[in-house]
């Protein structure tokens, strides 16, 4: 990984699950960091954490779905470091409930707004640094980006708009140089599904799923780190996905049926 040594990245979403397994992993190959998230106990405990393996990093904590929060985020790790490098986008928030069971429909705003926007937002104030830089953009997207997802309609319509705006984004940039990079993964233990919200806009409280048989954050930060540093394209983390793409193409009533089942069992 020494095409990241001496990097400075900002990762979104930083106090826990991916987010906060990969800030350890880029502290541990000497990236400079810059760490985000809401909440700023679980930030500070991070830092204190990664100051163990190099640098200390600069913290700023900020809500993605605020567009002013996210140009102050991006000029304050300007000023700290004076350029960037990278730019990971991570933050997020999901949902755990049928569509006709749905009775706050904000749900479906707060998502977008978290998932989708936030990541626009960031982008966009990050540009002209990552430019200057030949830089690159990173986003945690997710499988429900490439298919549908039974309970999971508001996020896997963020995701699907995520990797959708990424994807074209890629595109206008190729002439400047700046590589997009998309992760895909399959379900990750982390706070996100406890945090996930109901079918009344409340927190379920706790995961529904099977968190013995799902990819660790640590083991998904592993596996994005090669891609990052290749500056690679997308990231589809289990043989599942990789292999859905295609069936999705020949049998999507197939595929509808994996969803179901993966939703049902919880892994």
């Amino acid at each position: 990984m020494d095409g990241l040594t001496g990097k400075v990245v900002i990762i979104t979403g930083a106090s826990e699950g991916i987010g906060r397994a990969l800030a350890v992993a880029l502290a541990r190959i000497g990236c400079h960091l810059v760490l985000s998230a809401r909440n700023e106990i679980r930030l500070a405990s991070l830092a204190l954490e990664i100051a163990n393996y190099g640098p200390p990093p600069f913290v700023f904590a900020a809500d993605v779905a605020n567009q002013e929060q996210c140009k102050a985020l991006i000029n304050a790790a300007i000023a700290h470091y004076g350029y960037l490098d990278i730019l990971i986008n991570n933050a997020g928030m999901t949902m755990w409930s049928r569509f006709d069971e749905l009775t706050q429909l904000s749900v479906l705003e707060d998502i977008m707004r978290v998932n989708y926007l936030g990541p626009a937002y960031l982008t966009h104030a990050a540009l002209p640094y990552l430019k200057s830089r030949h830089g690159q953009v990173v986003v945690v997207a997710s499988l429900a980006g490439l298919t549908g997802v039974p309970t999971r309609s508001g996020y896997a319509a963020s995701k699907h708009a995520v990797i959708g705006f990424f994807d074209s984004l890629r595109i206008e940039l190729a002439d400047d140089n700046v590589a997009v990079t998309v992760i895909c993964p399959d379900f990750v233990v982390s706070e996100i599904h406890k945090r996930a919200l109901d079918g009344k806009g409340q927190p379920l409280g706790k995961s529904p799923m099977q968190e013995s048989k799902i990819l660790s954050a640590q083991q998904c930060a592993e596996m994005m780190l090669p891609v990052i540093a290749t500056r690679g394209r997308q990231l589809i983390t289990s043989l599942r996905g990789r292999v859905g793409r295609w069936l999705k193409l020949i049998a999507p009533g197939l595929i509808d049926k994996i969803a179901r089942r993966a939703i049902a069992s919880g892994h």
